[in-house]
């Protein structure tokens, strides 16, 4: 029999955790060749989570928890699920119910058809505004113009991981993390399938445009260069265009005795160049932060509690992390 563990990031989701767990009881009391167990990752709710995991950990023996010692994010939760997962796969989907349960038959009978990583991609952006529809086709352009390996896009966290893909992304253990960006970059043999994401069942999203913009500069910096030889293109740029004008004015001059060009144009050249470098120095910011970032060697999560009856904690696999008992 095949040993499923269902990755659940959770922060604040008190409203929503009841209603996620009878609906989990009811689709995979369905499926009766597999062995399931839910891991719930408590990202340093500040709500009633916590006492809603440990209750259903004691009243459900396929239910089995993390807590984090503060907010670590969503990248850090899913990382942490990875580690502590056991068993032949594993389906990481969020705690709103905008990730359909129903859909998890479908995708364990494209994994036993051979598939490593079975993705769930949206059917379309309808229901997004007009601006963040924009944003997220840019973000996904300018992926896949500066990337090596192939984008899937309008595709995210809920998919079905074989566990050779567990053992490969957890050997990943950058600190600021892509992790849709690692699940393309690992391999394996990939399977798209459509769904239409639901309405969240309750409460508040904690992602604004902000949350997202962030995101995408964390895809963009943890997962491609482009952006720096950009600024070494653009550098090449403005200095052939500053050629180019310095030799009209020069023949200007000398042919028709025009006067060199007075304050207003040397201002706006001189604010345009300022403008350049500006962004070249914030391009190359960016990346150096990454590398004094990831030369700390911080651990990625610190575990606060977890359920010890049942889990034993991952070994050392590269992991640094330690429960804080």
């Amino acid at each position: 029999m095949d040993k499923i563990t269902i990755i659940v990031p959770c922060f604040n989701e008190q409203e929503v955790l009841l209603a996620l767990y009878e609906k989990l009881q009811k689709v995979l009391g369905a499926v009766k060749d597999c062995e399931f167990t839910c891991l719930f990752i408590n990202d340093g709710s500040k709500d009633g989570t916590l006492d809603i995991l440990r209750d259903l950990s004691a009243a459900d023996h396929r239910i089995s928890y993390l807590s984090f010692s503060r907010n670590f994010g969503k990248e850090a939760a899913m990382l942490a699920g990875l580690d502590y997962a056991q068993g032949d796969a594993v389906i990481i989907m969020d705690a709103d119910l905008q990730h359909p349960p129903e859909l998890i038959p479908e995708m364990l009978d494209y994994w036993r058809q051979g598939y490593d990583d079975v993705c769930a991609k949206r059917r379309d952006r309808n229901d997004e505004t007009f601006g963040k529809a924009t944003m997220t086709k840019l973000f996904y352009r300018i992926l896949e113009v500066g990337s090596k390996v192939p984008v899937q896009r309008n595709v995210g966290d809920f998919r079905l991981l074989d566990k050779r893909c567990v053992a490969a992304l957890c050997l990943l253990r950058e600190e600021q993390r892509y992790t849709k960006g690692m699940f393309t970059w690992i391999g394996y043999r990939k399977k798209e399938f459509y769904f239409n994401p639901q309405q969240r069942f309750a409460g508040q999203t904690t992602w604004n445009y902000l949350s997202l913009t962030n995101l995408a500069i964390e895809g963009i910096t943890s997962f491609t260069t482009a952006p720096l030889r950009l600024t070494a293109v653009l550098g090449l740029f403005v200095s052939f265009i500053a050629i180019c004008y310095m030799v009209f004015v020069f023949f200007s001059a000398l042919i028709y005795g025009d006067p060199v060009a007075g304050y207003p144009t040397l201002l706006t050249v001189l604010l345009f160049l300022g403008g350049v470098q500006l962004l070249s120095l914030g391009i190359i910011g960016e990346y150096l932060g990454r590398v004094f970032n990831e030369s700390k060697k911080r651990p990625i999560y610190i575990v606060d509690e977890y359920d010890h009856r049942k889990m034993s904690y991952a070994t050392e696999r590269a992991v640094r992390e330690k429960p804080l008992n």
